[in-house]
């Protein structure tokens, strides 16, 4: 960070930032990204995972997510800490998003500012593939054909008539 003053232009130390973040709220990515921005960055990488409508040929209608929230949050601490080992970055946001997400909603929202745009997406990267990995979040796919009304299944024995 920059500050302007008579003597000139001086560099204060603007100290790293690691913002996690679980809400059923709508996630933003626009907070997401002003929140990783910094004057010493040249570069604001962003991964943004949406609800799709489609998964092995059925029709999905929505997510759901659920999360054991100590552990969670301190998985998502150790990957911030090891991205810090491997890439020079400034600010890592991570938010997820809990409960129902319908399609085209972002569940995910993974932030990373650098001072060079190879740090910054090489850590989004990195962070998404971790997080799937090892960080407790468990999701349930809705589908359409689970909302729809039952039927009756004409081959089940205690249906059939004489």
């Amino acid at each position: 960070l920059l500050i302007s003053s008579r003597e000139g232009l001086k560099e204060v130390e603007e100290s790293a930032k690691e913002i996690i973040k679980f809400t059923t709220e709508k996630l933003s990515i626009d907070e997401a990204s002003q929140l990783v921005i910094s004057p010493l960055c040249g570069a604001v990488s962003l991964f943004v995972g949406t609800t799709r409508n489609n998964f092995e040929g059925k029709k999905v209608i929505s997510l759901e997510y659920e999360a054991y929230l100590p552990m969670a949050e301190n998985e998502i601490r150790k990957i911030c800490s090891d991205i810090r080992q491997k890439w020079p970055v400034r600010h890592i946001a991570v938010f997820h998003r809990l409960g129902l997400v319908p399609v085209s909603e972002a569940s995910i929202i993974i932030a990373v500012s650098s001072a060079h745009r190879a740090a910054s997406l090489q850590a989004v990267s990195y962070a998404i593939d971790t997080l799937k990995a090892k960080v407790p979040i468990w999701k349930k796919e809705m589908y359409e054909e689970s909302s729809s009304s039952w039927k009756r299944n004409k081959e089940c024995f205690w249906t059939t008539s004489d």
